[in-house]
């Protein structure tokens, strides 16, 4: 539904920015909301590799505003069990989503 290539899930692995902005993108195209987030990481408790250990969350902001497409991607590092990751993770989603709005307020 989102639109994430394989080509970017066998390059780049499932948690990756270009994956979270594939996520946020594909959110637009399949709807009418002018605003989207992708999050994909690695909660935990297993899962996660020396090159992307449980905690790494990485996250896509994704704004359509005058037929215009604004993306903006970040990688955290979050700490915890999986309850605290998740619970981080939705907190830097909502903050990211004011962020873009503010950003954007005079378009």
């Amino acid at each position: 539904m989102l639109g994430v290539s394989a080509v970017d899930l066998r390059l780049h692995g499932a948690v990756s920015e270009p994956v979270a902005r594939a996520m946020a993108r594909g959110a637009l195209v399949a709807s009418d909301a002018q605003i989207a987030v992708g999050v994909t990481g690695i909660a935990g408790p297993g899962g996660g590799s020396a090159e992307k250990p449980v905690g790494v969350v990485c996250f896509s902001w994704a704004l359509r505003r005058a037929g215009e497409l604004r993306l903006r991607t970040e990688t955290r590092r979050l700490r915890g069990d999986r309850a605290a990751v998740r619970t981080q993770a939705i907190v830097v989603a909502l903050e990211g989503l004011l962020q873009v709005l503010a950003e954007n307020a005079d378009v």
